[in-house]
């Protein structure tokens, strides 16, 4: 008798191996945090720009006191590190006539963060738009948005910018308006030359053979990947916004007495460096940390969006 056999189909390996992988794969929300945790420039940057805001933005509830107080018999008073004599009152001690130097340079984070912002905003704006339409169009618009572009960087921006305050006054407005009127050249360049290479690939075509107008391509699908790239260079825009401004004030060219500013505090102070440094050293340093933090922020924001890319 013969016996029949009965073949058993093979089933399918089921790669318990890589189902595990599978399940335990982070989630892009893990990784994007793990990238920001191992990233020690973007936290540094971070943590430092976020107590500056917080500064900024509590001002009246830090400053011991007003910023414009003047108490002449109380002037250029030394700070508590200077001499076991100091006014309890004044720990920074006080300026020229008498306003107390910690209450000023409290306030004068909100005259800072506020040009960097509003200057970087307005030219971002700006060159955003000149750069997406030159790098998306092409052909004449291109040539045409590149003539503007190259008239821009023939400007020397600081000398332009003390012409501006010398004929429309010198006020905080007119400070924003001029440095966010001149800064946009390097988001125009940047924008552009991402956009000339995102505008042939493969999900923008598929957009224009659907029939998407012009303006959707150009906010739905390419604005989107090139907005990383966007964030970095307002970073060093507003850094350098802040930078311009302090500088202009410290010649007498930006913001005007009696407001806070930091630049506007090296320029008083530039008579009594000798006598009492510290009126130099204090803005000085609050300008450097402010900066460096933008810097470290900006860097390390490029860092993350470029493992992200990877």
């Amino acid at each position: 008798m013969s016996q029949t056999t009965h073949s058993t189909p093979s089933l399918p390996s089921l790669g318990v191996g890589q189902i595990l992988d599978d399940a335990l794969e982070p989630s892009p929300f893990v990784k994007l945090r793990r990238r920001i945790f191992r990233n020690h420039s973007f936290m540094i940057g971070t943590v430092v720009l976020l107590c500056v805001l917080g500064v900024a933005l509590l001002s009246p509830v830090l400053a011991p006191h007003d910023p414009y107080d003047q108490e002449l018999s109380s002037r250029l008073q030394n700070p508590f590190w200077h001499d076991k004599k100091h006014n309890e009152e004044h720990l920074l001690g006080t300026d020229k006539v008498g306003r107390d130097y910690l209450s000023r340079l409290i306030y004068g984070s909100q005259v800072s963060l506020l040009i960097g912002f509003s200057s970087m905003l307005i030219s971002g704006l700006i060159g955003t738009a000149l750069g997406v339409t030159a790098g998306y169009f092409g052909g004449r618009v291109d040539m045409v948005i590149n003539f503007i572009i190259n008239t821009r960087l023939a400007l020397p921006v600081f000398l332009v910018a003390m012409a501006a305050v010398v004929a429309f006054g010198a006020s905080l407005t007119v400070v924003i308006l001029v440095l966010g009127l001149f800064l946009w050249d390097r988001f125009a360049v940047v924008m552009r030359s991402i956009t000339m290479q995102a505008r042939d690939l493969d999900y923008v075509n598929a957009a224009r053979a659907l029939g998407c107008s012009t303006p959707h391509i150009i906010v739905r699908e390419i604005f989107p990947n090139v907005l990383s790239s966007l964030t970095v260079v307002a970073t060093v825009e507003m850094a350098n916004a802040i930078l311009l401004e302090a500088a202009l004030s410290f010649l007498g060219f930006g913001v005007q007495a009696p407001t806070p500013s930091w630049g506007l505090m090296l320029n008083e102070a530039r008579e009594y460096m000798f006598f009492s440094p510290w009126l130099l050293a204090l803005p000085g340093a609050c300008l450097f940390v402010l900066v460096l933090a933008i810097n470290l922020f900006g860097d390390g924001l490029r860092d993350v969006t470029l493992e992200q890319d990877r």
